[in-house]
């Protein structure tokens, strides 16, 4: 186990001599950071979706886009961890949005968009742990929820808003626009959605510069082997740990289902709204964007008002959820599905945030920040690879979407209710 060196020796000294409510220097400057660059990572899915529609592909392309980019949080899991204690945190959050800047050029030279994303989803599996693990450098474990809290909002506005730009960069509107000035710069077979690509490699530039105004921890961790066989044992016993402490095991357990479905739920949102509301890309596209408006006000109520000591006590939301997403599948209107996606995504917000917080908090006292993040994305990125394997295999049976999006409510609902019976029994 590696624990820090430098001059933040732990959860409870970590921003001493501020106010309570008071974030330290720099944190909201890596706020703004991840915010960019999770705008540009969700404003991408959507161009690049219709990247798809373009050449002719069929749909069940759209979600093998996420399993491309989850490849890289699974497979470099035992390596990331011990990256991003290696160097400043800052500093590798530029780097890495330069690796999907990357990803974004690949696109525009004609490389598959599964494997492009593939190299996007490696620059965001390696920005991860560093953001995450630089926010429990940064702040006191009292201030944790409230810290994830800002980090959950920020990150799902960039999901609302990437989301309602991926929209714009697709719309008739903007390709009508740009098309006059690509054919003159790039000539007549130039994709129309070429410029859309142009806007979000704009975005990552910025969201590098963000980075290099968030300031260094101080926090530094031993060196440690770059053997591949060494860092994987070593990942296999940070993972066994993980899992074996209750309050950790219960809450990876929590985050790795809600990602996996959430993951799942993004394409199956769009789909849904193609086939039972019948609307084009750009406005379905819209749909996710009432979830989101939803996560941010669970994630802002459970920042403000859910301590950490609190956070297995949210495990009921995990079973509304489940039972929401049921309701959904079954609404026929735009009208009803509009307040009822917002309240899966406020019931959302209100389970992950404390639960996350809970994670986080045991990660960084078992094990130290850059490992406990990998080991949590592991989990996490298994999940949603696991649960997009099995849409994209059910969108090919031609599965239909109301059934499917019912079928993995219920199931996310049986499994928290499973965990909070496990919980129940351990209390008695």
């Amino acid at each position: 186990m590696r624990t820090p060196t430098g001059p933040i020796p732990n959860l409870q000294d970590r921003g001493a001599g501020l106010a309570p409510g008071r974030m330290p220097r720099g944190f909201h400057a890596l706020i703004a950071a991840q915010f960019a660059s999770a705008l540009a990572d969700n404003a991408l899915l959507i161009v690049t979706i219709a990247l798809l529609i373009e050449r002719g592909l069929p749909g069940w392309w759209a979600p093998l886009l996420k399993f491309g980019f989850t490849l890289s949080y699974v497979f470099l899991a035992p390596f990331v961890g011990p990256l991003a204690d290696a160097f400043p945190k800052a500093r590798l959050m530029a780097w890495m949005n330069g690796v999907k800047v990357l990803g974004v050029v690949a696109l525009a030279t004609g490389v598959h968009p599964v494997l492009a994303f593939v190299v996007v989803g490696f620059g965001a599996a390696a920005y991860a742990p560093a953001k995450y693990g630089l926010i429990t450098e940064l702040v006191r474990g009292d201030q944790l929820v409230v810290a994830n809290g800002w980090v959950e909002v920020t990150v799902v506005c960039a999901a609302l808003l990437g989301t309602v730009l991926g929209g714009v960069l697709v719309s008739p509107w903007w390709l009508a626009t740009t098309a006059p000035l690509l054919q003159a710069t790039a000539g007549p077979a130039t994709s129309p959605l070429m410029g859309s690509l142009l806007a979000l490699l704009g975005v990552y530039a910025t969201a590098a510069m963000i980075n290099l105004a968030v300031p260094d921890s101080g926090a530094r961790y031993p060196k440690c082997s770059l053997n591949p066989a060494r860092l994987t044992r070593e990942f296999a016993v940070d993972n066994r740990t993980l899992w074996r402490d209750r309050e950790g095991g219960l809450s990876l357990a929590v985050t790795t289902i809600f990602w996996g479905v959430g993951a799942t739920l993004q394409f199956a949102v769009l789909r849904w709204a193609a086939a039972v509301l019948q609307l084009p890309l750009d406005r379905a596209a819209y749909l996710q964007a009432a979830v989101a408006v939803g996560v941010v006000a669970g994630a802002s109520a459970a920042g403000r008002w859910v301590p950490l000591s609190r956070a297995r006590q949210m495990l009921g939301a995990g079973v509304l959820l489940g039972v929401l997403m049921a309701v959904v599948a079954a609404t026929r209107s735009l009208a009803a599905a509009l307040p009822l996606l917002v309240l899966v995504g406020l019931v959302g917000g209100l389970l992950v945030v404390p639960l996350n917080a809970l994670l986080q908090h045991r990660g960084c006292t078992l094990l130290s920040a850059g490992r406990s993040i990998a080991v949590q994305g592991f989990n996490e990125n298994a999940s949603v690879l696991g649960m997009l394997g099995a849409y994209a295999a059910m969108v090919a049976l031609e599965v239909p979407i109301d059934t499917l999006m019912a079928g993995f409510g219920l199931c996310i609902a049986t499994a928290i209710a499973a965990l909070m019976w496990r919980e129940s029994r351990r209390s008695d």
